[in-house]
């Protein structure tokens, strides 16, 4: 992003479609990433801090997850025999993926060594876990989290000396081997772990891939090494040649989840370059799909306290200060500001004076009206964005797990299972669209 404002329209709002979902848990007001993410991809309100599991599940208590799980738009996708992938910046067992196939009563269980001794004891079983056993034909899943599959105190593959890289499992198990030795024999799978061998597969030769690029999240694009790490419109690109081989179509979650921690950190320049990179993904994904065959969904799981304001020039650097200053305390302040968070600062007793800071490094932590040590999510509904078939049903206001069933309705998948056969013997439209959501296809679904 150049220093001044974008002033290029992004690519998500050129669609058919728009329209505002709520973003509540059943007991939050304003959400977490895993009640949200239950709600966009299996149809259903959940209460935050857990995925893939109704309301009946309370957080933390594994005894009340049985019985009480939910399918996510992925396995409906996969049951009606289209391919799956997931991409995402952040680890794979993080909040917003491990709902689309995971059930956990919390969303922390990242593996085994983050569980209590009640709930391991109980049989329930950590994320990274469920991720290689709970659907074990997923063709693509790329991000981060290599540690959370390996034995504790493995040494990691690329920072053999941080003793936070090594692996955590307290059961010993070898995930990575594990995911392989469940592919059929007569196919091809692959694990990379840096970007050199992801750019390096025939692509044509690869029915199975698995890329985890760092231990734990992805680095920031600012940060991101070319080497190890690729990007996240490149992982897309990568997704989409694998899964468009299947005749039947595909769903393709891809989620751009490092926008969310750079605003939790008060980064705004590392939040916003995120989502430049999330817009080059969806751009890319465009290109590489049709709106005839293909729905795209576009939507954030929540909001921040993230506010740009101060009456700024056009040219203005939108990571500089406002032109003016406070008529209270007659000091600058900068474009952008949010609600709370660690960017709030006292020097002597008064607000922070800015005029000298380095407001426009990478790092530089914005600031915030309420001092907390992590920015909170904002409560308010978000835009989704929409185009391809049946993208005219996402229109005026609607509760968020309403987007799966949309999806799942074009795609004439789960429920909806009979729904193409039945158009096309009444004489309207016989196809079966691809599903690709983009947090970011009916033959595909993206999303």
């Amino acid at each position: 992003m150049p220093s001044s404002f974008r002033s290029s329209i992004p690519t998500w709002p050129r669609t058919s479609s728009c329209f505002w979902e709520t973003t509540y848990n059943t007991n939050a007001q304003v959400p977490d990433s895993a009640g949200t993410a239950t709600a966009y991809l299996c149809g259903v309100k959940a209460n935050e801090g857990t995925v893939g599991v109704s309301a009946a599940t309370e957080r933390t208590r594994c005894n009340t997850t049985q019985g009480n799980e939910v399918t996510s738009i992925l396995r409906w996708a996969k049951d009606a025999g289209k391919s799956v992938g997931i991409v995402t910046t952040t680890r794979v067992n993080h909040a917003t993926p491990s709902a689309a196939y995971a059930h956990s009563a919390d969303r922390d269980w990242y593996s085994d060594n983050e569980m209590p001794p009640e709930a391991l004891n109980q049989g329930c079983k950590d994320i990274a876990f469920q991720l290689m056993h709970n659907i074990k034909d997923i063709e693509v899943i790329m991000g981060g989290g290599r540690k959370y599959m390996y034995p504790k105190n493995r040494t990691d593959v690329e920072y053999e000396m941080d003793e936070k890289s090594r692996g955590t499992r307290l059961d010993g198990l070898n995930l990575i081997d594990i995911w392989k030795s469940f592919k059929p024999t007569h196919k091809h799978s692959h694990f990379v772990w840096n970007r050199t061998e992801l750019l390096a597969l025939n692509l044509h030769t690869v029915d199975y891939l698995l890329g985890l690029f760092e231990p734990g999240d992805m680095q920031y694009e600012l940060n991101r090494n070319n080497v190890t790490d690729p990007s996240l419109s490149e992982m897309v690109e990568v997704a989409i040649k694998i899964l468009r081989k299947n005749p039947k179509g595909f769903f393709l979650l891809v989620e751009g989840g490092r926008i969310d921690h750079g605003h939790h950190e008060g980064k705004a320049k590392q939040a916003l370059h995120e989502a430049v990179e999330m817009d080059q993904a969806i751009g890319q994904a465009g290109a590489m799909t049709s709106l005839n065959d293909t729905l795209t969904v576009v939507t954030a799981d929540h909001s921040h306290v993230f506010t740009f304001g101060g009456y700024t020039p056009r040219g203005n650097s939108i990571f500089g200060l406002a032109p003016m200053v406070s008529d209270t305390d007659k000091k600058p302040f900068t474009a952008i500001l949010y609600g709370n968070g660690p960017g709030y600062k006292v020097v002597g007793g008064e607000r922070e004076n800015v005029s000298m800071v380095d407001y426009a490094h990478n790092n530089y932590q914005a600031q915030s009206a309420v001092p907390l040590r992590h920015e909170t999510h904002g409560g308010e509904d978000v835009a989704v964005f929409a185009k391809g078939p049946m993208a005219h049903l996402l229109h005026g206001v609607h509760e968020q797990n309403y987007i799966p069933h949309v999806m799942a309705y074009a795609a004439c998948i789960g429920a909806n299972l009979d729904h193409c056969a039945q158009a096309g013997s009444a004489g309207g439209p016989a196809l079966a669209p691809l599903l690709l959501p983009l947090v970011l296809s009916p033959l595909h679904i993206l999303f």
